[in-house]
């Protein structure tokens, strides 16, 4: 959406686009994009290129701290920046994101008097009309909109069920502000497309583009209407999801009226245990939801703190702890979703195989075909990297990375992180949220239950992920097996003619260790051959073992001759 598009409450933003507001944001990316072009570019070219390296750590937080004060004091748009840009691990160094983790949506309530103006506007009556009663306190002030608890009239309550609802209704002028805020993001965005170290390492037209069109469906509730309406619809089945029912007659773009399922908050352990709800259950609970989402329906919450979720009691037995049977995970604040494409999942394919064969070039391949590389990637360098991290890491399970020392883990993962951070290497807006979503549910299961281990969790799902994509998986490794075995035939016919080309002296060796060059070289293909062969086996046999278990055993066993020709093949004379 351009300055031309803005939503109707942003007309008058056009006329007030250079107004103290506009002009402020301006003014804070313009001096500290001039500060970060003296210390990155002027000093380096000066001969001071270590003093800048010393001083970048600090300087990139003091940054950070100056943005999350101006974010608490401008509000609006400014503090979803903020929780935005703590996000992107990928094109940010962690002293800004660490920062700007710990920027809460909560500003000052709006007096009620003004939201009672606009919610009667939008709703077309006046509000004693509308509701029975409505709370002037707010339950919750966010920097977009603000919720208050109402009860319905007898008839609204007859012909809905309900009676006790929340509305929640748009901070009045949040459409002019966000035109604003919007408006000069674009204006920052093209300055920094014309700065080559950044325009080269990351696209920052298309990523406020991205956080626009977040920003603008969190500003019509009917979308997160739709959304939730679409999640109970996922869940209807499952008894332990619940959702708040919509009062469709009561919601507009603007005003959100639906049922008040205020419960147990989910990282409440003590009212949990107090309500016979054994924790550590809604924590495994909770994980199995959250991966249904991301796995099965492809359309999940992409905001699962612990203010979003609710634990509702059901039935409670005399029995203690856990005997509350009938106890449900209770979703709220729909407003930021996201979604798994197919042509996600066909990347995660890639990279499980890439993973599982732990081959580097693979696994840029599979990062490029999810959109996360841009054109100025330098793919042999990061080829590299990617093998390094496999050839020190690669072959550890999780608890094996906890013996590791600490010292070489941060050092391995502060160089790695520099070394990501400075090519071209930007995460698609549904990957990116796909693992926040994981990145908060293991803070949410960890909470309540310390022992909880998000990979046994998540293993069903990938297992799942192969068995769906089995026939895809199974064509890729044998591709992969072709090509090399093309190669492998074709490789002592062209070891000959290179033999024969040297004694007729149409080719002059320079190294008396041609021959055992070639006789190495024969047998690593041979051997890469039985390793891709062992891996087509072994991987074939697990996806078809749970419909086919005589063949997926006889497969898997069959696997065995390839790798002992894979481990015992390369002891020849070096």
């Amino acid at each position: 959406m351009s300055a031309d598009q803005l939503p109707h409450e942003g007309v008058a933003a056009r006329s007030r686009v250079s107004g103290p507001r506009y002009r402020r944001i301006l003014l804070f990316a313009g001096w500290n994009l001039v500060v970060t072009w003296w210390y990155e570019i002027a000093l380096p070219k000066m001969g001071l290129a270590r003093f800048a390296e010393r001083t970048r750590s600090r300087r990139m937080q003091r940054i950070a701290q100056r943005f999350h004060g101006l974010a608490v004091e401008l509000g609006g748009l400014m503090i979803k920046v903020g929780q935005f840009m703590s996000s992107r691990l990928d094109v940010l160094p962690p002293e800004i994101t660490a920062e700007l983790a710990g920027l809460q949506d909560e500003v000052a309530p709006v007096p009620f008097a003004e939201l009672r103006e606009l919610a009667e506007a939008e709703l077309r009556a006046p509000l004693e009309r509308v509701y029975a009663s409505v709370c002037e306190t707010p339950v919750a002030a966010a920097s977009l909109g603000q919720v208050h608890r109402a009860t319905l009239h007898a008839q609204d309550a007859a012909d809905t069920g309900l009676r006790d609802v929340v509305v929640k209704v748009q901070r009045p002028g949040i459409g002019e502000i966000v035109a604003i805020d919007l408006a000069a993001l674009r204006r920052v965005a093209g300055w920094l497309r014309r700065v080559r170290f950044i325009s080269r390492r990351v696209d920052m037209p298309a990523l406020v583009e991205e956080f626009a069109t977040t920003s603008l469906e969190e500003l019509d509730y009917r979308h997160e209407a739709r959304s939730a309406a679409r999640f109970a619809a996922d869940f209807a089945d499952n008894p332990r999801v619940a959702v708040p029912e919509i009062v469709w007659e009561r919601s507009t773009r603007r005003v959100l009226t639906l049922e008040d399922v205020t419960a147990i908050k989910i990282s409440d352990t003590a009212a949990l245990r107090a309500a016979g709800i054994d924790p550590a259950a809604v924590a495994k609970e909770f994980a199995t939801i959250m991966f249904d989402q991301l796995f099965t329906t492809g359309f999940f919450h992409a905001d699962p703190h612990p203010g979003n979720m609710f634990v509702t009691p059901g039935r409670t037995s005399e029995s203690g702890i856990g005997s509350n049977a009938d106890w449900k995970i209770t979703f709220i604040d729909f407003g930021m979703m996201g979604e798994v494409p197919e042509s996600m999942l066909a990347g995660l394919r890639k990279l499980l195989i890439a993973v599982g064969t732990r081959d580097g070039s693979a696994l840029v391949a599979a990062i490029g075909d999810i959109g996360m590389l841009l054109p100025s990637a330098d793919i042999p360098e990061l080829e590299r990297a990617m093998t390094q991290l496999f050839a020190r890491f690669g072959g550890m399970a999780v608890s094996e990375l906890q013996h590791v020392d600490p010292a070489e883990l941060q050092t391995f993962a502060s160089e790695f992180g520099d070394f990501t951070r400075s090519m071209p290497f930007q995460l698609p807006e549904n990957f990116l949220l796909v693992i926040r979503t994981t990145s908060l549910t293991s803070g949410v299961c960890t909470a309540l239950d310390p022992e909880f281990n998000l990979w046994d969790s998540a293993a069903p799902y990938a297992t799942q992920l192969l068995r769906a994509e089995g026939s895809n998986l199974l064509g890729d490794i044998a591709q992969q097996a072709v090509a090399i075995a093309r190669v492998s035939l074709r490789l002592p016919q062209r070891v000959d003619r290179l033999v024969t080309r040297i004694e007729d002296g149409s080719i002059a060796v320079s190294t008396p260790n041609l021959d055992r060059r070639i006789a190495k070289l024969e047998r690593t293909a041979r051997r890469l051959w039985s390793a891709v062969l062992f891996g087509g086996l072994l991987i074939a046999g697990a996806v078809l073992s749970a419909s086919h278990h005589v063949l997926g055993a006889t497969l898997m066993a069959l696997s065995v001759l390839p790798l002992l020709h894979t481990l015992f093949s390369g002891r020849g004379p070096r």
